[in-house]
């Protein structure tokens, strides 16, 4: 049962016990509820169309840009196209300016323009305009700071201050923190993901329910991509139940978030039978992501869905990786010469503004991969751990040639040995891969001493902890260097608390 208020209820119950929320020209009525409603569904065109009545109904109404700007963030992550995000992000100054122009006096105006400024950030930084993107986010939390001050009361602007907390905290070293820190903006991602779990316990006792589903998307995925939690699975479950099946944006985060933490089968499901129709924004992304569950449990039917991806996208991301997916299939059916062509389109099809195309462009350019690691890796990715094991089973290192298969099969082992519960062997594991790895250009060595670091820290072990991430960290010119340092130093961070 899905504990939902109509539109009707939910402004009745608002005007009675909120009347601060609502002013003559930021008015969150029943027609915005239902364009906010389609929204967080993904049903695009519907949304539009609603916000077009209300436009024409009441074009004072200030609540409109902000619900223009929700339609054209979401069709931007959905389509992941750099040239519709330059074609529309012109729109960002005339629904600040009309909002600017407003009542200073409801909660809303402020809190919009924030929004406006968030919302454009966390798409520009897809595309590397971190300076651009820092200006924003320091208006955001200003405006948000401000808006705390005057109405502490207005449970909304948690939702973008625990964002920004949460990202800050988590930024790596590099340009985008140092513009950050040029404005004075620090973060801490615990405080930041407390505002939101707070939140998505306490929404759905409020008049702010509506809100739920926003919340609880950016939640879910900074649990996962972000801080990386042990409780990102439990936590999107749990959350996302009472979210309307209906719904492809409970779907992408129920099927992301299983996909991210061995739950592959459960993904694939959740994929299969998504929500579809002409209702629904095109959102090519969950081929892609069909695709790569698929092929984690060695189904080569995944190159359907990767060509279905390729037939479909818009945009400029996923397709350097869709490509070295396809890679692998056709070596793991002894098509060389199909291998080869697919990782010349690697290398030289699609962009490298997504870490994951980054990575597929490292992986093309680097040796042929070892055929029993690459089935080992993927089905650990699906959290098939007894397949995993039994891929390597029939194999040693010494059976390896070189240095960096070496790395990666003590890697492998040391992963599925984690994932099980076996801290000792894990631990010895771990240790052979940084013995073996630590001059090489790969990422194992090093992440293998934060996870290392993440064992002790489980077992009390605070000195050992600290000794593996400052390992870490020590260790340079590698595969995901600034990410598995700031790990690290989250690390750090936790031990010192």
């Amino acid at each position: 049962m899905h504990l939902r208020l109509s539109p009707n209820t939910f402004l009745l119950y608002l005007l009675l016990l909120s009347p601060f929320l609502a002013s003559a020209n930021f008015d969150f009525n029943a027609n915005c509820l239902k364009a906010y409603q389609n929204i967080f569904e993904l049903k695009l065109t519907a949304a539009r169309q609603v916000v077009a009545v209300e436009k024409k109904a009441r074009p004072d109404n200030s609540i409109v840009p902000l619900l223009e700007n929700y339609i054209d963030y979401f069709y931007l992550l959905t389509t992941e196209s750099k040239s519709e995000f330059e074609r529309l992000e012109g729109n960002k100054s005339s629904r600040l300016d009309q909002i600017s122009r407003d009542d200073k006096a409801s909660p809303y105006y402020l809190y919009a323009q924030a929004e406006i400024n968030l919302q454009w950030a966390l798409i520009r930084g897809r595309y590397g305009a971190y300076y651009a993107a820092a200006r924003e986010i320091n208006r955001a939390s200003s405006l948000l700071n401000d808006n705390q001050k005057k109405f502490p009361g207005f449970h909304l602007n948690g939702k973008g201050l625990g964002l920004i907390n949460v990202v800050i905290g988590a930024l790596p070293d590099g340009f985008m923190k140092s513009a950050l820190a040029t404005f004075g903006i620090k973060g801490n991602m615990q405080v930041g993901l407390n505002m939101l779990d707070k939140l998505a316990e306490n929404l759905p006792k409020s008049t702010y329910e509506p809100f739920y589903e926003e919340v609880v998307f950016y939640y879910s995925y900074l649990l996962s991509d972000v801080a990386h939690s042990p409780l990102a699975y439990a936590k999107t479950m749990k959350y996302t139940a009472r979210i309307a099946d209906s719904s492809l944006l409970k779907t992408y985060m129920q099927a992301y978030v299983s996909a991210r933490n061995g739950k592959n089968d459960q993904a694939i499901e959740l994929l299969e039978n998504r929500p579809k129709g002409s209702a629904y924004q095109s959102f090519a992304y969950l081929d892609y992501l069909l695709g790569v569950v698929k092929l984690n449990r060695l189904d080569f039917g995944a190159i359907v869905d990767f060509d279905q991806f390729l037939q479909n996208n818009k945009g400029v991301n996923y397709i350097k990786d869709t490509y070295l997916h396809l890679a692998w299939i056709s070596l793991l059916k002894n098509d060389t010469s199909g291998y080869a062509s697919l990782i010349n389109k690697t290398r030289n099809i699609g962009n490298t503004y997504q870490e994951k195309d980054k990575q597929a462009l490292n992986e093309a350019n680097g040796p042929v991969p070892d055929k029993v690691l690459l089935k080992a890796r993927l089905l650990y990715d699906g959290g098939y751990l007894t397949k995993a094991v039994e891929a390597l089973a029939a194999s040693k290192v010494s059976d390896f040639d070189n240095a960096k298969d070496k790395t990666e099969y003590y890697y492998r082992m040391a992963r599925i040995y984690d994932d099980q519960g076996k801290d000792k062997a894990a631990l010895e594991y771990y240790q052979y891969t940084i013995n073996t790895g630590k001059g090489l250009k790969y990422y194992y060595a090093a992440r293998s001493a934060v996870l290392m670091g993440k064992i002790y820290e489980r077992e009390k072990n605070m000195v050992k902890a600290k000794s593996s991430y400052n390992i870490a960290i020590a260790m340079k010119n590698h595969e995901y260097e600034n990410s598995i340092e700031n790990e690290a130093k989250q690390g750090l961070k936790r031990l010192e608390n």
